[in-house]
């Protein structure tokens, strides 16, 4: 029996499909994949589900004891995860991240869709055309690690990856060796790079709702004809990028990755096209945008 074939014989049935993270109470998947059941006429339920760290074996267990047919995973354990999983999709090995966990009767496989969601939405709203470029990451975690190894398939000059913690940022850009030129370093080095950057990615959450007077950088450095973008969604336009356009920048919010990321993951559990174009107008109505933009 094909992987097709079983998926929709899967979707035949009451699909439980979930997102794990901590915090979680912020996530608006339930929001979006519900409404991507709903559109497709398919019985089942998405769930928010609250794990901390010390929690996520059990959590994982949990997948196959409850019967979830699929699960997302975000902000802080899509490393972690990788090794209560039985196995990894190459997207998954490349990254060293997941965020997606498919279960086929008790198998639980981990994807990252976070990378090509990423890309597939800059290439299409800010930045048509990536190589060359010279990009500033923010943040060396979990989402960091798919878009960089996203954006490296595109070809740019340089990418830089920027973090707090300045052994991180080295150790990750270790990780990409041989596949272009990726480099790290510590926040403190942001101002004295960031002039000569095309493209500034903060991958981190500072800025994400509650705490909306947050930024990642000093926005002092960003220029006329950067590109700016931001994986936070909630809100659509966060201070990084409201400041970026008082400077003329074009700027790129995160609700065209989370859709995007979230189109593939539901086309993995359940083998049928995503709706993508009603899951961004779900979350966009629910922010208060205008879907189209």
């Amino acid at each position: 029996m094909n992987e097709t074939v079983q998926s929709l014989q899967a979707v035949q049935q009451e699909l439980l499909l979930g997102v794990m993270g901590d915090p979680i109470a912020q996530s608006k998947s339930p929001l979006m994949h519900g409404a991507a059941l709903r559109a497709l006429g398919l019985p089942g339920a998405y769930v928010p589900l609250h794990i901390t760290p010390d929690k996520l074996g059990d959590a994982v267990q949990a997948i196959r004891t409850l019967g979830f047919r699929g699960m997302n995973v975000t902000i802080p354990h899509k490393v972690a995860v990788m090794e209560y999983l039985d196995r990894l999709d190459a997207s998954a090995v490349e990254v060293g991240a997941v965020n997606t966990i498919v279960n086929d009767n008790g198998v639980l496989t981990g994807f990252n869709t976070d990378g090509i969601g990423y890309v597939r939405s800059l290439k299409a709203e800010a930045a048509p055309e990536l190589a060359g470029s010279r990009i500033l990451v923010i943040g060396a975690g979990g989402a960091a690690r798919g878009i960089v190894s996203a954006l490296l398939k595109e070809q740019p000059a340089s990418v830089l990856i920027a973090n707090r913690n300045e052994d991180r940022a080295h150790q990750l850009a270790a990780g990409f060796s041989g596949r272009g030129q990726v480099a790290g370093a510590g926040m403190e080095a942001v101002p004295g790079v960031i002039g000569g950057m095309d493209i500034v990615i903060n991958t981190t959450s500072v800025g994400m709702y509650p705490y909306m007077e947050e930024m990642p950088i000093d926005p002092s450095g960003l220029h006329a004809g950067m590109v700016v973008s931001d994986l936070i969604y909630n809100p659509l336009h966060t201070r990084l990028l409201e400041e970026a356009l008082k400077r003329g920048c074009t700027v790129h919010g995160g609700l065209g990755m989370f859709v995007y990321q979230g189109a593939y993951a539901f086309e993995y559990w359940t083998g049928l096209a995503a709706p993508a174009e009603i899951m961004r107008q779900t979350i966009a109505e629910c922010l208060g945008a205008n879907a189209d933009k």
